[in-house]
């Protein structure tokens, strides 16, 4: 992925998260977990500006992110958490759009996993407890992102139930969290889907030999036989993103008209030309 691409979606992620945070969480004292949450709390009980605390948190974590995750990482960090300080003060003198807190906290919370997880999806963050949940991955890498930042953010709700002694607040961030980490976890689970395709031809080795040359996908190439015509045939197997099946299915049908192919949708594929998302 490009630079210039990577920043745009980092951007674009945070613009979505600070949504949810200054129009939604803020106004309705939400506390969805995360430095959000933090930032809530402090600034109905202390009267500081959320970005001051953004910015005393994420420097703290930055620096030991440093040495641990790399540079790269603390770039696209640097620039979500710009970014959402940024949004986050100027959407903070948008007016309240509901004064509902049901609906303050569903939409906020649409927004806030959704922008979230596009951020991580390009390696970068929008800082807080997203660097803290990347510091765990890096120790374990086998656990999702979703339920790391769902543990961490728990620790915060608790914190809300303590400071602003209403369960039904606590509750609604419970809520928050669990939507928020329900989109992250679609979110990244939908972008490692991928299609798994299986072609029974009679010309399997000209197809493949076709499609090597014309695609960056690799073609394993099996020999099979017809069960009921006792046929030799030739079982083509490929690994697709699902924009590449309409022209993947039409340069086959052009070599093979009679053609059986069969799509299976692989939830993780592992190797060349596949990037896995956590």
């Amino acid at each position: 992925m490009s630079k210039i691409k990577t920043l745009i979606l980092t951007i674009v992620g945070t613009f979505l998260t600070s949504i949810g945070v200054s129009v939604f969480y803020l106004p309705s004292k939400v506390v969805g977990g995360g430095v959000s949450g933090l930032a809530t709390v402090i600034y109905h009980t202390l009267g500081i500006q959320p970005g001051i605390t953004y910015a005393v948190i994420n420097i703290a974590l930055l620096l030991i992110a440093l040495f641990i995750l790399g540079k790269k990482f603390v770039f696209h960090t640097l620039v979500g958490a710009f970014s959402l300080t940024l949004f986050v003060e100027l959407l903070s003198y948008v007016p309240p759009i509901t004064n509902d807190v049901v609906l303050a906290t569903i939409c906020g919370s649409v927004f806030y996993g959704v922008g979230i997880g596009i951020t991580l999806l390009v390696g970068a963050s929008t800082g807080g407890t997203d660097i803290a949940a990347r510091l765990i991955q890096h120790y374990r890498p086998n656990v999702a992102i979703g339920r790391l930042l769902l543990v961490v953010d728990s620790a915060v709700i608790l914190l809300s139930l303590i400071v602003f002694r209403e369960f039904d607040l606590a509750l609604y961030g419970i809520i928050a969290l669990a939507v928020s980490t329900f989109a992250i976890d679609f979110l990244i689970s939908k972008m490692n889907i991928s299609k798994l395709a299986f072609v029974i031809t009679s010309k399997g080795e000209e197809i493949s030999s076709h499609l090597v040359s014309t695609s960056p996908r690799g073609i394993t190439l099996l020999e099979g036989k017809g069960a009921y015509t006792g046929g030799d045939r030739q079982v083509l197997i490929c690994a697709l993103k699902d924009s590449e099946i309409p022209i993947f299915q039409h340069k086959i049908e052009e070599l093979d008209p009679n053609v059986f192919i069969i799509y299976s949708e692989s939830q993780q594929i592992v190797g060349n030309g596949f990037h896995v998302y956590r």
